[in-house]
């Protein structure tokens, strides 16, 4: 799998128009990130869930 990285997979592949577009695809990126990405550090779940069964 690939290494992602939110400076080349948003920012760099997608340069922003202005301050604005910055935050809007930053937060999408994060939304992405941590409600539906698996993550190989925590047996592939997603963190939001994750978060939830320790609540």
């Amino acid at each position: 799998m690939e290494e992602c990285n939110v400076k080349y997979e948003k920012i760099y592949l997608n340069p922003p128009k202005d301050g604005m577009d910055l935050y809007l695809l930053l937060a999408e990126y994060f939304d992405f990130y941590n409600h539906q990405r698996r993550h190989q550090s925590i047996d592939y779940e997603i963190p939001a869930e994750v978060f939830k069964k320790a609540a």
